[in-house]
């Protein structure tokens, strides 16, 4: 029988909106990216680890490829480019009616030496006849080492995903626990479950000018007890956010709670403070302390 063991990293790139999250929850099993219908949904980077006896797949899920508007994006972007530059594949992610490459994306893609590998996603929304088109046109572009058509939603094709990665990753020891499932903590996931409820619960720019901060987090044997603040840029975004007689912020408190219980199998008291931060998205030291690291 044989002891060989493989590992590697993954970076997994695209455009806002391609449904990457989507596509590194299905990978996983297990939803760890925030996932909503709005764009610009994710972030920070998020690490999710695929497991298996003679293999672990690390993927990273890094936040859309933009052209940045705020310091903020500026940071998002750093933490794509610190991703690829550690990949031993690369994994871009479209979605089926995409024609071309943004300069963001080709510009990183041209710095990598990593295999690159396609992934056309949301082809439940497309004929045949436009799929087969999409998969010359970004052979003839790109020349990746395989295309891959997928449906991350319906769950469609995954599995063709892992078996080509496998066959790209290095022999390596596992660089994780086999038991892991992610580089982050439990105060991280609490931090995006909010933040994907405020994406789902308000519209326009308010759940983007927003950000969460556990500030306390105190495990207990039945309960755990949950202090965050959220932060957004103006006074009038705060009034919002509470809503008429403090209904929007508790509705926004019973979703969140019960997602979090969901993900920790225990209870959950939750507090939600929110406090105005006046542009924290170019402040630099605002978004060090929010995790936005060089």
């Amino acid at each position: 029988m044989s002891t060989t063991h493989k590992a590697g990293f993954i970076s997994i790139i695209g455009k806002p909106n391609v449904g990457k999250s989507t596509l590194m929850n299905a990978l996983l099993g297990e939803q760890l990216s925030v996932v909503t219908p709005k764009a610009q949904t994710t972030r920070h980077r998020i690490k999710g680890i695929l497991n298996a006896p003679d293999y672990q797949l690390i993927f990273s899920d890094t936040p859309g490829i933009m052209k940045p508007a705020y310091k903020l994006h500026e940071r998002m972007l750093g933490s794509v480019d610190a991703t690829i530059a550690d990949a031993d594949a690369v994994m871009l992610v479209v979605e089926v009616h995409e024609r071309g490459l943004s300069p963001e994306i080709e510009s990183r893609l041209l710095k990598s030496e990593a295999p690159l590998v396609m992934v056309i996603n949301k082809i439940d929304l497309s004929e045949q006849e436009l799929l087969e088109e999409r998969v010359k046109m970004w052979d003839e572009l790109l020349h990746p080492i395989a295309i891959i058509p997928v449906s991350a939603l319906e769950n469609f094709n995954i599995e063709a995903i892992v078996e080509t990665l496998v066959r790209l990753i290095p022999e390596h020891p596992a660089y994780f626990d086999k038991d892991d499932l992610s580089d982050r903590n439990v105060r991280f996931f609490v931090q995006e479950m909010i933040r994907e409820k405020l994406l789902l619960q308000y519209k326009k720019e308010i759940p983007y000018s927003c950000e969460v901060l556990v500030q306390e987090f105190k495990e207990g044997a039945v309960t755990d007890v949950i202090r965050c603040d959220i932060y957004v840029d103006r006074e009038s975004q705060k009034a919002i956010l509470l809503g008429h007689k403090g209904t929007a912020i508790k509705n926004l408190g019973i979703a969140s709670r019960t997602a979090i219980e969901k993900f920790t199998g225990k209870k959950a008291h939750l507090e939600l403070t929110i406090k105005v931060k006046g542009d924290w998205r170019n402040d630099e030291k605002q978004l060090d302390q929010f995790g936005y690291k060089d």
